[in-house]
């Protein structure tokens, strides 16, 4: 029988310095919106109420950039990361299930040859990707004849080396390619990113239990579904609970 997790010997493993640390990226706009100093969205809601169980304090550190969300942590310069799962990040990060679901997709020009997902991976196509997102470690393993070109912004890359496709979130990409003539989205999309919480691999079983444990009820109350509703996103990203059917 598992033990019962005590939050107030978490909170000491988590968060040591006594204030819990969350890493927050916000060039996802879909998980975090806002500015450094005031920062929104599902995954500070998810920061605030993990230290709220806790009884701690929190403190945002923001970024506009997956790999630097993740360096934070990794570094020991931030206690909580949100992130999607990849196997690139699981050595140094212990993730919950997944919270919430969005999907990658490419952009290509309107005369592009392209017409499906499925066509990139071809020689000589060239594919934009914001540099250590979780699409570009997605395509970096698995692509076999496609080359991924890393920017600081994947749509930057595509248009300032005028590459064949461009990978990103699907949200944003769809609206930048609403708002430029010329552009065309495929479909399906070619990954579904899963985002989770995560800590490092060094904490105590009972931290990444509590953690695990405290995601996946949010999940499942309604409380992510209704964060993503009040800053303004698609409820139904939310991901379904742990062993729920469907």
């Amino acid at each position: 029988m598992t033990n019962p997790v005590e939050p107030a010997a978490v909170a000491r493993d988590l968060a040591p310095a006594g204030v819990l640390r969350a890493s927050v990226n916000l060039g996802n706009p879909v998980l975090a919106q806002g500015t450094p100093d005031a920062p929104a969205g599902v995954t500070v809601d998810l920061a605030r109420e993990i230290a709220a169980r806790l009884g701690l304090p929190v403190e945002f550190q923001c970024f506009d950039a997956a790999r630097k969300s993740y360096e934070a942590m990794a570094t020991g310069r931030a206690d909580l990361c949100f992130l999607a799962v990849e196997p690139a990040r699981e050595a140094e990060v212990a993730f919950t299930a997944p919270y919430v679901h969005i999907e990658g997709v490419y952009a290509v020009p309107d005369g592009s040859a392209l017409r499906t997902a499925d066509d990139v991976d071809r020689a000589g196509v060239r594919i934009g990707v914001k540099e250590g997102s979780a699409y570009d470690l997605f395509l970096t393993r698995t692509l076999r004849e496609a080359t991924v070109v890393r920017g600081t912004d994947g749509v930057d890359a595509f248009h300032a080396g005028r590459l064949e496709v461009a990978a990103g979130i699907r949200q944003p990409l769809t609206a930048h390619v609403a708002a430029r003539s010329g552009l065309r989205l495929l479909e399906p999309a070619f990954m579904t990113i899963r985002q989770a919480v995560g800590t490092t691999r060094g904490r105590a079983e009972p931290t990444v239990r509590f953690l695990r444990e405290t995601v996946a009820a949010l999940t499942a109350s309604g409380f992510v579904a209704d964060a993503l509703a009040r800053s303004g996103q698609n409820p139904e990203l939310a991901a379904p609970a742990p062993g729920a059917a469907g």
